[in-house]
């Protein structure tokens, strides 16, 4: 028995809901967008409040906004009311996640909030309950049906609820000229604080194993020197030393049965012109990304000049944890 078909029904129906709640995105979104600018820019934090499916889901978007720079927490709906308020500051946002609109965890919570000189973003699928009824602003995440069989468990309607919060933190980043740097300053460990943090001029490969050429070279004194660097690929240069162009091993191998010639001919006959390269200020990040899209095994690096400094191969960069 195959069990595909009920996950393409699961598939179906959560990207049916995600449709729905996209096609009501309206003025509210960008309001919410406006209060947690203002409120992080008051040094302010995001309080995130939920309980069950609602509460996970908030606790995965206090994650998101706070490695993105936007300073969040998470207050348990249940412990809130014996202390833990005391994590709430005047000036701060709370994001309020009921799917229903009327979690009695939350609605007990709410006066509470209230004291405080607090806003309050509810994410709903029920914009007349009464979370919804007193808060600032609402998002409708309000879903045609639950992928459960008996459109119980919260499935659809916890996956509109993450991919709203994915939104605004998108949009909150977007907003407050989030850049990469800025990214790499919270993940300074791990694969991605490094590909933000190291430069192509800190893993490209230089000296002697950086293979490099005049055009005039005949391929089979460009074969001598690609094998001295133990390198697939040769930058090729002009007389003033610019990159010009590129020959590798593939290109040797595809050309060498057709051409009977191929090992005398000059490399500006044989190489490609205006090969991709990257400069070697570059972040790495930028280097991963060129090997993810044009499909390449090696990348020259070049100077301001374009003259060819180094190569990164894309067989260092597991060894460098860059993958």
């Amino acid at each position: 028995m195959s069990h595909l078909p009920q996950a393409r029904r699961v598939f179906d129906i959560e990207l049916a809901a995600l449709r729905a709640v996209r096609a009501r995105l309206d003025e509210s979104f960008d309001r919410a967008v406006e209060l947690t600018v203002e409120t992080l820019k008051r040094r302010g934090k995001l309080v995130i409040v939920g309980i069950g499916k609602s509460g996970n889901i908030g606790a995965k978007l206090a994650a998101t906004l706070t490695s993105t720079g936007s300073t969040s927490v998470v207050l348990s709906s249940v412990d809130a009311l014996h202390g833990d308020l005391g994590i709430v500051n005047d000036g701060d946002l709370v994001l309020a996640l009921s799917y229903s609109g009327e979690s009695e965890e939350l609605v007990n919570l709410l006066p509470a909030l209230k004291r405080f000189a607090v806003r309050v973003i509810a994410f709903t699928g029920n914009p007349k309950s009464t979370i919804a009824l007193h808060s600032d602003v609402v998002l409708n995440v309000r879903v045609p049906k639950e992928a459960c069989p008996f459109n119980l468990a919260p499935t659809a309607s916890t996956t509109a609820m993450l991919v709203m919060g994915d939104a605004l933190a998108m949009a909150v980043l977007e907003a407050r000229g989030f850049t990469q740097k800025d990214f790499a300053r919270y993940h300074p460990s791990g694969a991605i604080g490094r590909a933000l943090l190291v430069k192509v001029r800190d893993i490209m490969r230089t000296g002697e194993r950086n293979a490099v050429a005049p055009q005039t070279f005949a391929v089979r004194d460009a074969l001598m020197v690609m094998t001295k660097a133990k390198s697939g690929s040769l930058a090729i240069v002009d007389k003033g030393g610019k990159l010009v162009g590129v020959f590798t091993d593939g290109d040797f191998r595809r050309r060498m049965s057709t051409d009977e010639a191929l090992l005398t001919r000059p490399l500006a006959e044989v190489m490609t012109r205006k090969p991709i390269c990257i400069r070697d200020e570059s972040l790495a990040a930028e280097a991963l990304k060129i090997f993810n899209d044009r499909n390449i095994d090696d990348l020259i690096v070049v100077n301001a000049k374009r003259e060819p400094v180094g190569l990164v191969d894309s067989q260092d960069l597991p060894k460098l944890k860059l993958m």
